[in-house]
């Protein structure tokens, strides 16, 4: 039986603190234990500039976010403020990379903590991860903020360790800090690239819009609190894993904070690292879970995804349909799919889609000091997507023609 009138609405349950720590849970994931390795091997001694980088063009985007989300609290994110500011076509198109860059985000996420837990059987640990917390999700939001919470402490614990450890031992150096950019112009815009992979979480507090008490007060505090403290984290655990290894033999870490504290004399910290960064994945995923189905509830409201997935359970209220699809095509290529082509790919379309938020954001204030952040933002979004690898280049923007292309044929079949 199809439901009539307006559809139903989330609950509003989630305070400043509890939106901060859900971007938290997004950005310090596993990103901070596996972006810098490659971030390294790209811009050898300009790992801290393209560090920068990204901060700064996450910055830009994070106050984008945080102003278009106080004036359209809806579930949805950027997908809501591109049709609100820009037109249809492009919170279409927004929405799109975001579920499908997001989607192979989740993929890559559940697929680390699979690589941690048990090597051997990545695939399945993957599977079992996201059937796992595809269910915490569904018990209603206040559950998945308090595992969060959880994981966040466990992780910010286990990175203050490497800190102190790699710092405190006799093998640290600060003169491999020595900033410079052996890589390249192009090799900093690639790790900037990389490394921005690890910061995007925050869009999280925005998807989040429809459950934020008060969101006009707690979005604009909640982002820039969140990036801030993720800044800080990345910027100490950067130094102190530089400061032992030095950016040639970072670039060519398979696993950089186990080896920063193996070669900083504590071989015992090992299993820690490892446990915490497999802790580290399933908070990302976790996170991940919650934006990807609140955008997509917000694109089957608008019936650019089927309607279905719009339902909001009534006990528990939640868009359960939107995230039982999510967690079964997350396992599908949790099962199938290799960890570092879904980074790339991923990056691409999250890219795609703060460009979107800058530009939406852009034509909020006509002067120019209000429109200075947004400018900066959306030419940082275009020049760090066409500076990562030409192959997530290549499928990133296969997969916007593709959903470009089925936008058209639905307005034409509309129009018929």
């Amino acid at each position: 039986m199809t439901q009539s009138g307006p559809p139903a609405e989330l609950r509003r349950t989630l305070g400043v603190g509890d939106a901060v720590v859900i971007g938290l849970g997004s950005m310090i994931g596993a990103g901070v234990f596996a972006a810098l390795a490659p971030a390294a091997h790209a811009a050898g001694s300009g790992l801290l500039l393209g560090l920068a980088l990204a901060a700064l063009v996450a910055y830009c985007n994070a106050m984008a976010s945080a102003r278009l989300a106080a004036l359209y609290p809806a579930s949805g994110g950027t997908y809501v403020y591109g049709r609100e500011r820009l037109g249809e076509f492009w919170g279409y198109l927004a929405g799109w990379s975001f579920v499908v860059g997001k989607t192979a985000s989740c993929a890559a996420m559940a697929l680390t903590v699979g690589a941690y837990v048990w090597p051997g059987q990545a695939h399945a640990v993957a599977v079992a991860a996201v059937v796992a917390l595809t269910a915490v999700n569904y018990g209603g939001i206040q559950k998945s903020a308090w595992l969060t919470r959880a994981i966040v402490a466990v992780v910010l614990a286990v990175l203050a360790s490497v800190v102190v450890v790699c710092l405190g031992s006799g093998v640290s150096d600060a003169g491999r800090l020595n900033v410079g950019a052996s890589g390249g112009v192009g090799g900093v815009l690639q790790a900037a690239g990389l490394l921005f992979f690890a910061f995007a979480g925050y869009a999280r507090i925005a998807t989040l819009g429809e459950e934020v008490r008060d969101p006009a007060r707690t979005i604009p505090r909640a982002i820039p609190t969140a990036l801030g403290i993720t800044l800080a984290v990345y910027v100490c655990v950067a130094v102190a894993v530089l400061s032992v290894l030095g950016a040639g033999a970072l670039g060519r870490a398979s696993a950089p904070l186990a080896d920063a504290v193996r070669a900083a004399g504590v071989p015992g910290l090992v299993p820690v690292v490892r446990v915490g960064a497999a802790v580290a994945a399933l908070g990302s995923l976790l996170a991940l879970i919650l934006g990807v189905s609140r955008t997509t509830l917000a694109m089957a409201r608008d019936r650019h995804l089927p309607g279905a997935l719009a339902a909001v359970h009534p006990r528990f209220q939640v868009p359960h349909r939107a995230e039982l699809a999510v967690g079964a095509v997350v396992a599908v290529l949790a099962a199938t799919v290799d960890v570092r082509g879904a980074i790339g790919f991923s990056s691409f379309g999250v890219l795609a889609y703060y460009a979107v938020a800058n530009a939406s954001a852009w034509t909020l204030d006509a002067s120019p000091a209000a429109r200075a952040l947004p400018a900066v933002g959306l030419l940082g979004c275009v020049t760090l997507a066409f500076a990562l690898p030409v192959t997530s280049v290549v499928a990133g923007a296969g997969v916007l023609a593709v959903g470009a292309a089925a936008y058209g044929v639905r307005r034409w079949a509309r129009s018929r």
